[in-house]
């Protein structure tokens, strides 16, 4: 653990996540209504007497609170906070708020201690400007209460008081939803026999937020995993210091995250008046903490409740087993797309499998029983064989649809052969019709059987399972390396900045250099004489550019001239580098920078950029003058480790010119990820002064001879 005083990095943002204790939220000794009601066709009536049903589950007693009676639903009922009488004079665990204005009521949180309370009351933030103002001022209430006072809501609903199923065992999944509504799939796990533990149905986070939820639950022996929707992250480092503090703890998290398009970015800021990121930045920061993205409600509870339930693997290979050739290639092919590994089986191993199964099928993998033998004795042998073979870690068998008597006894083989492995065994149960004794009694009958209707949600949910076992077990957090004071560099950078100006190339260089990355030999000239004297000095053959702060992009203004190798040619670029520039308008140019010709390598971008809840980005990618038509980049929140950056250049289309083509030698990897690590200091360090940095292009050399940054600009807060 760090530390107190090491609880910042160097940009001063938190390294560890806010402790904040939820147990006495779910599992309360006293809760509050405020508002109580006992009156027939009232909505408070109804939240009423389902608190009260809660209150009853969890072991709390329950104190309506309403000035304006004396009794509810034969409870003694209580004209306000200060009047409960708490047993022992002990806080009140949780207030419940059943009145429009949440904040007129913080008051008496306060004087009586209140540890949690509850806003369902909408209005706020999801309306518009005034709403916003109006939770504004709500969260600081809550922050500047002197008792510690949480907040959950406003705009939330009654999904945390739900009736859970206490018959079903085993790993749970924990919910956290920004939507009530989209919880519900996941919810109904419970009927197919997945265990459901909490749910945590955010709102506007005005106080608590997903952040809490995810830390906290991954703390909960219970938990197996952390299934979540979310519209918009309230703040972006602490959800990845969650994120880490579950990977840390080897707990999965799934989640699906709105705001992918534009239409839908906008509905989430309608729902619950946040911001969503760049979504390329929501994919890296996800991967970067292992959180499992997917798209659909179906995927969201598949993928969940298989990364509760299975054990950790054995082996990453996968055996497709099925009675059709056709079925177990159309699995194959999805499969493999999704980069699975299906191992062929040994010589010896397919001929284990003639012995039940006929010579003329295929059972080096996929296995094709022809139908048959699942129906008999052979069955289970079959099955034994395949999960004996070291190679394979987990089987997947697809039952396109039923086909009794031979389906109900693959079926019960399958659950039987489940129990007797430490392997993951998949079942996907394909009949639309779902009410079949092999589906509904035998399969999900089983805790060690994963059952999947379709094809897509198995192989995602599998290959999630391999991809988190394979992350959190050599997971290393970068929050325990992110450097926590400034480097020697910060001071002369800070020098070159200028608040709200675009640098010119020669001041963005200096930015680089301070922080220790190379760029060419080069001069800055206003004047033909003075090219033609500073190509001498750094030796032909020369490259004369423009230096303007206003100009990004030089080649197409033409204002850049390369190869010059003359005395001649470099006084003639001059002049017609200032005639071009003048005739783009650039009314203010530093001069013109004659710069060191460097030989041929691979060209890439490099880039520092903030995100509105991430905060400041770093960007890899192939450069040159058509970066932004391939769009070949990777993205990285800080703190990342060097390991990171070379899961960013592995993400790259490009990545094997670095490598050598065609012959050629391989390029400097090594320095190239040494400039991405300085990059990454200067985000953290600069962040609150440099809106933009970008280095393009940063050429990379051939081994052990370096990268040079070729070009670059910024643009300052």
């Amino acid at each position: 653990m760090l530390d107190a005083e090491e609880d910042f990095d160097v940009s001063g943002r938190p390294l560890r996540p806010r402790p904040v204790d939820l147990e006495p939220f779910f599992r309360p000794a006293t809760v509050a209504v405020i508002g109580a009601s006992d009156t027939p066709g009232r909505p408070n009536t109804g939240i009423t007497r389902q608190l009260r049903a809660w209150a009853e589950r969890v072991g709390a007693r329950m104190f309506p609170v309403n000035p304006g009676r004396e009794t509810v639903d034969g409870l003694p009922c209580y004209p306000d906070l200060s009047a409960v009488p708490v047993p022992g004079g002990e806080p009140i665990d949780v207030a419940v708020i059943l009145l429009a204005d949440p904040a007129a009521v913080v008051p008496q949180l306060v004087e009586a201690k209140v540890r949690f309370a509850v806003a369902f009351a909408s209005g706020f933030a999801e309306t518009g400007e005034a709403g916003a103002a109006a939770q504004q001022r709500l969260a600081q209430l809550i922050a500047e209460a002197p008792t510690g006072l949480r907040l959950l809501g406003p705009n939330t609903n009654l999904n945390a008081f739900e009736r859970f199923r206490d018959d079903l065992t085993g790993p749970a999944v924990a919910l956290i939803t920004q939507s009530g509504h989209q919880g519900r799939p996941v919810f109904a796990m419970q009927e197919l026999g997945v265990r459901l533990s909490h749910w945590a149905p955010t709102g506007n986070e005005a106080d608590l937020e997903v952040s809490d939820f995810v830390r906290w639950f991954a703390d909960q022996p219970e938990v197996g995993a952390i299934a979540a929707y979310i519209e918009g992250l309230k703040d972006g480092r602490e959800f990845l210091l969650a994120a880490d503090h579950a990977a840390r703890r080897g707990v999965p998290v799934v989640a699906v995250k709105v705001g992918r398009t534009s239409d839908g970015a906008r509905m989430a800021a309608s729902h619950t008046g946040k911001l969503t990121g760049a979504d390329e930045v929501v994919d890296a920061a996800f991967r970067q903490f292992g959180v499992i993205r997917v798209d659909g409600l179906d995927e969201l509870q598949d993928t969940a409740a298989l990364l509760a339930r299975a054990r950790p693997p054995v082996a990453d290979g996968v055996a497709v087993y099925s009675i059709s050739g056709g079925t177990g290639a159309h699995l194959a092919d999805l499969a493999s797309a999704r980069g699975l590994v299906l191992p062929r089986l040994d010589e010896a191993k397919q001929q284990e499998l003639h012995q039940w199964i006929p010579d003329y099928l295929s059972v080096a993998n996929p296995i094709d029983n022809g139908g048959h033998p699942v129906g008999d004795w052979r069955g289970r042998k079959i099955l034994d064989a395949i999960l004996a073979d070291p190679s394979v870690g987990v089987l997947i068998c697809p039952i396109t649809g039923p086909f009794p008597p031979m389906s109900d006894k693959l079926a019960q083989d399958l659950v039987e052969v489940a129990e007797t492995t430490d392997k993951l065994v998949c079942v996907i149960w394909g009949s639309p019709v779902g009410t079949e004794a092999a589906y509904r009694e035998t399969l999900l009958g089983s805790s060690r059987v994963a059952v999947f209707r379709t094809f897509g949600n198995c192989v995602g949910a599998v290959a999630a399972y391999l991809e988190h076992h394979r992350f959190t077990t050599g997971y290393r957090s970068p929050f325990d390396s992110a450097p926590r004071t400034p480097c020697a560099g910060k001071a002369k950078a800070q020098r070159v900045l200028h608040a709200g100006r675009q640098l010119s190339e020669v001041a963005a260089k200096q930015l680089l250099r301070a922080y220790g990355i190379r760029v060419p030999r080069e001069q800055l000239v206003t004047s033909a004489a003075g090219a033609v004297r500073a190509a001498g000095v750094v030796g032909y053959p020369v490259v004369l550019k423009a230096s303007a702060p206003e100009v990004a992009h030089k080649t197409e203004l033409g204002l850049v001239k390369v190869g010059l190798t003359s005395a001649s040619q470099v006084r003639d670029a001059f002049r017609e580098l200032t005639d071009n520039a003048r005739a783009a308008g650039i009314d203010r140019m530093d001069g013109v920078l004659v710069c060191q010709m460097v030989e041929s390598g691979v060209e890439m971008v490099l880039g520092i950029g903030q995100d509105p809840t991430f905060g400041p980005t770093v960007t890899v990618g192939l450069g040159g003058i058509f970066v932004e038509v391939l769009r070949d980049t990777a993205v990285r929140v800080p703190p990342f480790a060097c390991a990171d950056v070379m899961a960013m250049l592995g993400e790259l289309r490009g990545r094997p010119l670095l490598d050598g083509v065609r012959g050629g030698p391989p390029m400097d990897v090594d320095a190239l990820a040494d400039v991405v690590m300085r990059v990454q200091r200067m985000a953290l360090e600069l962040g609150d002064d440099l809106a933009e940095l970008d280095i393009n292009p940063l050429m990379v050399l051939e081994r052990g001879k370096g990268v040079v940054a070729l070009d670059a600009f910024a643009v300052c807060r």
